[in-house]
Formats: structure tokens, sequence, C-alpha cells
């Protein structure tokens, strides 16, 4: 499902509000009733909220398309879309860090002589 989602949203959906996103992971219900798509968007806040959005308005024609290519199940669960923020925090932990490497590189720890 990750796949054809992932597909469907880079080729198939034309709409002009919907940016760089990609499905990151599917978590389907028990019951196979739901389905949470974690989606990452490329961009700044407005940039992520317009994709969002064009992706919510495009959520029946992304279910249909599900539905034709995975004839096998007898139904197809409710599409619920999640931004995944986790590269943005990932991106902040590296910043850091290499904050941290540069300010030790210009102030070096002092070493004491005695032991």
């Amino acid at each position: 499902m990750q796949r054809i989602l992932g597909d469907v949203i880079q080729n198939e959906i034309h709409d002009p509000d919907i940016g760089f996103a990609t499905v990151l992971g599917v978590e389907v219900s028990a019951d196979l009733r739901h389905a949470t798509v974690a989606i990452s968007v490329m961009g700044d806040e407005e940039q992520r909220a317009k994709t969002m959005q064009g992706l919510q308005r495009a959520r029946a024609f992304l279910r249909k398309r599900v539905a034709e290519e995975m004839r096998h199940m007898r139904s197809i669960p409710e599409l619920h879309l999640k931004l995944d923020r986790s590269l943005d925090y990932s991106l902040h932990i590296d910043n850091v860090l290499r904050e941290i490497a540069r300010e030790r590189e210009q102030n070096p720890p002092k070493i004491d002589d005695e032991v």
C-alpha cells in the first residue's frame, strides 16, 4: 500500500498545491478499516500545509487507486493522512551536534596534566 500511494502521489495527482511528498509508512488497523499514512513534505510550513490540504482533497482518489491495485482485499481501509515531522527532528539534532563540534574545535576542552 505504501508503494502504491507513493507512486500515485508522485505520478498521478496533478494538483499544483501538492509539493514534494513522500509516503514514509502505512499503519493499518487490526480490523483493516483504517490506515494511517505517514507523509513527509519538503518545504516551509506554508508549503507543507498546502500539500497536506491537497492530499486531503485527493483522499477519495487515493483510496480508489489502492482498491484498483489491491483487488484481492475484501475492503479497502479509510485513509488518514498524517504529516510526519521526524525528518525535521533529525535535521535539528544533526545541526545541534554540528554546532557542538564546531564549538569544541574553536575552544578545545582543557586537559589537566595531573592524574
